[in-house]
């Protein structure tokens, strides 16, 4: 077998601009899950059971180091750590089986954490969330800089993840970049 690596989609260093630091996370692991027909109940016992609850409506639920999150009706986006859960989209279909189809997501996002005090500024300038009524747990999909992202507030006041596509990497950071400049 090829002994291959992965390539970020950055593979830039963490930038602190005042009091925001933007990182580029490379170790998360994504796939969705999507409920096949008449198996939305079915589907639900298995989050529940992995996740302790189902992801409502722009809801997120993190049980230990793993993450799913609402994007649709019957569908949801999984994360964990690349490197414990490098097989998440395997995992997700020995557990779900016929009852929802798995699709690898993690070659196909961006992931970037935002952390730091002036980050809701920042969110106010580059989207339209409202970011100071989010609680640890809220999702929202929005456009950022032109691109539809997910925007995940973390348990940290000042923690938010956003997962953009990996094909416009390059303009979302930048206009990360340039909005903690602005507020810096």
């Amino acid at each position: 077998m090829h002994d291959l690596t992965p390539t970020p989609a950055l593979g830039v260093a963490p930038q602190t601009i005042g009091t925001v630091k933007i990182t580029e996370n490379t170790n998360v692991a994504l796939a969705s899950v999507a409920a096949r027909n008449g198996t939305a109940q079915t589907c639900a016992k298995i989050l529940k059971s992995m996740l302790g609850q189902v992801p409502d409506i722009s809801k997120a639920a993190f049980h230990n180091s793993e993450v799913g999150f609402w994007i649709g009706a019957d569908q949801w986006m999984m994360g964990a750590p690349m490197d414990t859960h490098e097989d998440l989209s395997d995992r997700l279909k020995s557990k779900f089986g016929a009852a929802a189809s798995i699709t690898e997501q993690s070659g196909g996002w961006v992931v970037i954490d935002v952390v730091g005090k002036h980050m809701p500024d920042m969110c106010e300038i580059l989207c339209n969330i409202p970011i100071r009524k989010m609680v640890a747990g809220d999702v929202q999909r929005t456009m950022v800089h032109k691109h539809s992202c997910f925007v995940i507030k973390h348990q940290a006041s000042y923690h938010i993840r956003v997962i953009g596509p990996r094909s416009s990497a390059g303009s979302l950071y930048d206009a990360l970049i340039t909005a903690a400049t602005s507020v810096a």
